[in-house]
């Protein structure tokens, strides 16, 4: 009896098998020429539908959770100064998009879907390991950008520290500190930090994608790096020349990056202000491009 259940079994296993193969395989097939159709609405005029609305929320809330749950604040990070500074910050950088107690975001936050939210829903609704983690890596398809390339780790919790005592702020005590003392912050700017080569290759990868590199070049390796505004990279580590005016070698290659328009004032390259330790990074990447 036992030797003669085991070919109904088998046959059960590959029957229940094949059908769940097919039905993975219609599920996938169905997402896909649903994709492919146009049928989803993309404009940013329109809402999600409830269950994207529901996905992408949900991810976002659950991923930022679970990446910032190794983070401590440091010691004294939301002393009196600290709010200061990242009530400046806030001003400066986070306004056109956030808006802040009775101010309106610019044209390009009333724009965005979804809404960035504003400061005092952040202050309640997340930690401030969380709030760090999300100022310094940025948000995918929102529209937030990563920090960690624009402030130093220092206004990045200060930053922090402002957000978390902004629940209770009302439009008047924003108001006050808005109109105190002007500080002299300047434009937002990659911070200085000592280069090592440990880990520079990958490092490089991200900083070409945060420096925006992709918009005009080909670059193996960087997803959506499709454009042909300027050259492609693939090979670039072989060249012999850089614009036809420099030797290519690691030292030319990062003064190129950072200073196009000196080097060479007729480029269409714009001088992205790259940081000194981002270019040796992106070098150590464009290296590897043979």
């Amino acid at each position: 009896m036992i030797s003669a259940a085991k070919p109904s079994s088998r046959r059960t296993i590959l029957v229940l098998s094949f059908w769940a193969f097919v039905a993975v395989a219609s599920g996938t097939g169905g997402v896909l020429a649903y994709v492919y159709s146009g049928i989803y609405d993309i404009s940013a005029s329109g809402q999600h539908t409830p269950l994207v609305s529901w996905l992408v929320s949900t991810a976002r809330r659950q991923s930022i959770q679970r990446h910032a749950a190794g983070i401590a604040p440091p010691p004294g990070y939301d002393d009196r100064a600290s709010v200061a500074l990242g009530q400046a910050l806030f001003e400066r950088d986070c306004v056109t998009c956030h808006g802040a107690p009775g101010v309106a975001p610019g044209a390009v936050g009333l724009g965005l879907n979804p809404p960035p939210p504003p400061a005092g829903r952040m202050s309640r609704a997340q930690t401030a390991p969380e709030i760090y983690w999300a100022i310094t890596n940025g948000i995918k398809m929102t529209g937030m950008p990563a920090w960690e390339y624009r402030l130093g780790e220092s206004e990045r919790w200060a930053l922090t520290a402002f957000l978390k005592s902004s629940a209770a702020l009302s439009p008047t005590e924003y108001r006050r500190l808005a109109d105190g003392p002007p500080r002299d912050l300047g434009a937002a700017r990659p911070p200085n930090v000592a280069w090592t080569p440990d880990g520079a290759v990958e490092r490089g990868r991200t900083a070409l994608r945060q420096y925006a590199c992709a918009t005009c070049h080909v670059i193996p390796g960087i997803r959506s790096a499709e454009s042909q505004v300027g050259p492609p990279l693939d090979g670039v580590g072989e060249r012999l020349y850089l614009a036809g005016v420099l030797w290519n070698t690691p030292d030319n290659l990062a003064a190129w990056v950072r200073n196009p328009q000196r080097i060479k004032p007729e480029t269409a390259m714009p001088d992205l202000g790259v940081s000194e330790s981002d270019a040796r990074d992106m070098v150590a990447y464009l290296q590897t491009l043979r």
